[in-house]
C-alpha cells in the first residue's frame, strides 16, 4: 500500500515508522497517490497566530474574542478540550476555562499570514479556491509532472512549510471531489491528513450523520429530523424526486451527496460575492444593549475583512433568527460603497431598529455585498450626516494606531457591551 512520511516526505510502502527519519506520522492509503482534490483548513488559525507571536502562550488556553458580554471568535485546542466553542458567550467560556488568556482579534495580522499561505498554495497549483482567511480548496490535477511528485506529497510539503516558515499548522483533506475533501479535512484535526478514496466512498458515508454536510445547520437538521433523516443511510432510502419535492434544491443536492457525488469544480476565479459575520447566541436574547454590542463587533469584523482584502460594498444586510428559527433579513443599498465600520454599524442599526422589538433572537449577522475595489469606497460622503467624514478619518487613524501598537491600543466603549 502506498504511504508517505508527513515529516520527511519520504514515499514508502505501508510502515509503522518511517525508515528514513523514524517518524510514526505515516499516511498510507490505496489511492493516496491517485487523488488530486484537496481542502486545507488551518488549525485554530487566529489562536495559532497569537501563540506564534507570543511563545509564552504555547501551552496556555487561548480564546480570541472580547469583553465579558462578547462572544468567542475561536479558541485554541487547549481551551476546546475544556468545552469552549466558537460563538459561545465570553462569560460562559470563562466559566469553563477561567485561566484562559483572552485576546481581541488582530484581523490585519491574520490577513497577512493568510496571504503568505496563499502564496505557498499558488506555487502548487493555479487552481486555488479560498473560502476564508484560513481555508481553501485546491485542484492539483496534472501537477505531478511539474513538481515531480504526486499531489499528496506536495500537500504534506505545504503544511510542513506552513509550520516551519509561518508557525501555523493546518489539516489536509484529500479526495476525488470538493464535498469529500472538506469532510476529510475535519476528520483528524489538528495537524490531520485524511483521505477518502473513490472505492470507499459509499461505505464511509453510509452510517455518518447528515450534519457532516457543510451548510446543514440546526434549522435544516430539524427539518430532516422530521422526515426521519439523520444519517446518509436514511437519505439513500429516498428517491431523487421525493427528496426534491420535500426539500427543493437542497433535496436535489442531498440526493447526490448521499452517494458521494459532487460535480462542482474548484474555481480559482470565483469572485468574492460578500463579506459577512454572524453569531448564534448560547442563549436567546432580547436585550437591546447586548444585541447592539454584537452589532458593532460584527460591523467592525466585516469592515476589517473588507480592508484586509482591499474591498468595499454597496449593500448592507442584517440577518436575524428568532427563537422559533424564523429568519428575518433586511438589506439596503448605499449611495456609494463603504468599508468603514462606523457606516456599516449605523446602517445595520437602522435596519435593526425596524425589527428589534420582535425578539428574542438566537442569531445575529451583518453582511456587505455588491463588492468593488476599495478605491471606489466612501467617495461622495453623506449630506445628511456631516459628521460621517470626520468619523471615517478617525477610524482610519485608529486602524493605523492598532496596526502599530496592537488591537487593544484603542477600544470603543460600545465594543465592551
Amino acid at each position: 500500500m502506498p504511504g508517505l512520511c508527513r515529516d520527511c516526505l519520504t514515499t514508502l510502502t505501508s510502515e509503522r515508522r518511517c525508515p528514513s527519519c523514524g517518524s510514526p506520522r505515516i499516511k498510507a492509503h490505496p489511492e493516496l497517490f491517485d487523488l488530486s482534490i484537496a481542502h486545507m483548513d488551518c488549525d485554530a488559525f487566529y489562536a495559532s497566530v497569537e501563540k506564534r507571536d507570543n511563545p509564552e502562550l504555547a501551552d496556555k488556553p487561548v480564546i480570541i474574542g472580547g469583553g465579558k458580554r462578547g462572544v468567542v471568535s475561536t479558541a485554541c485546542y487547549v481551551a476546546r478540550i475544556r468545552g469552549v466553542r466558537s460563538a459561545m458567550p465570553m462569560f460562559k467560556a470563562l466559566q469553563l476555562c477561567p485561566d484562559a488568556v483572552v485576546i481581541k482579534p488582530r484581523m490585519s495580522v491574520y490577513a497577512e499570514v493568510s496571504r503568505d499561505i496563499r502564496k505557498m498554495m499558488d506555487e502548487l497549483t493555479p487552481v486555488v479556491e479560498p473560502l476564508s482567511l484560513d481555508e481553501a480548496f485546491m485542484d492539483l490535477s496534472g501537477t505531478q509532472r511539474l513538481h515531480g511528485a504526486p499531489p499528496a506529497v506536495m500537500l504534506a510539503r505545504l503544511v510542513k512549510r506552513m509550520k516551519d516558515e509561518l508557525g501555523v499548522t493546518g489539516s489536509i483533506g484529500l479526495s476525488h471531489n470538493k464535498f469529500l475533501a472538506k469532510v476529510a479535512s475535519d476528520l483528524d484535526k489538528p495537524r490531520g491528513f485524511s483521505v477518502i478514496g473513490k472505492a470507499e466512498t459509499a461505505e464511509f458515508l453510509y452510517d455518518k450523520p447528515v450534519r457532516l454536510i457543510w451548510g446543514i445547520g440546526p434549522a435544516a437538521q430539524e427539518s430532516l429530523d422530521r422526515a426521519g433523516i439523520r444519517s446518509f443511510s436514511d437519505l439513500l432510502r429516498w428517491d431523487q424526486e421525493a427528496l426534491t419535492a420535500r426539500f427543493g434544491s437542497m433535496g436535489y443536492r442531498l440526493w447526490h451527496l448521499a452517494r458521494g457525488q459532487d460535480k462542482r469544480r474548484v474555481s480559482a476565479h470565483e469572485p468574492m460575492k460578500s463579506i459577512s459575520n454572524e453569531t448564534t447566541f448560547f442563549e436567546d436574547t432580547a436585550s437591546l444593549d447586548i444585541l447592539d454590542g454584537h452589532l458593532w463587533r460584527m460591523s467592525e469584523k466585516v469592515a476589517d475583512r473588507a480592508k484586509a482584502k482591499g474591498l468595499a460594498g454597496r449593500v448592507v444586510t442584517l440577518k436575524l433568527k428568532k427563537a422559533n428559527h424564523k429568519i428575518i433579513t433586511r438589506r439596503i443599498s448605499l449611495r456609494d460603497a463603504t468599508q468603514i465600520a462606523d457606516r456599516l454599524y449605523r446602517t445595520a442599526k437602522g435596519l435593526f431598529d425596524q425589527v428589534g422589538n420582535e425578539g428574542p433572537y438566537r442569531l445575529l449577522g451583518v453582511g456587505l455585498s455588491d463588492l468593488c475595489p476599495e478605491a471606489q469606497a466612501d467617495i461622495s460622503g453623506d449630506l445628511l450626516d456631516p459628521g460621517a467624514s470626520q468619523r471615517s478619518q478617525a477610524e482610519r487613524a485608529t486602524d493605523e494606531i492598532r496596526r502599530r501598537f496592537g488591537s487593544d491600543a484603542i477600544v470603543k466603549g460600545r465594543a465592551l457591551r
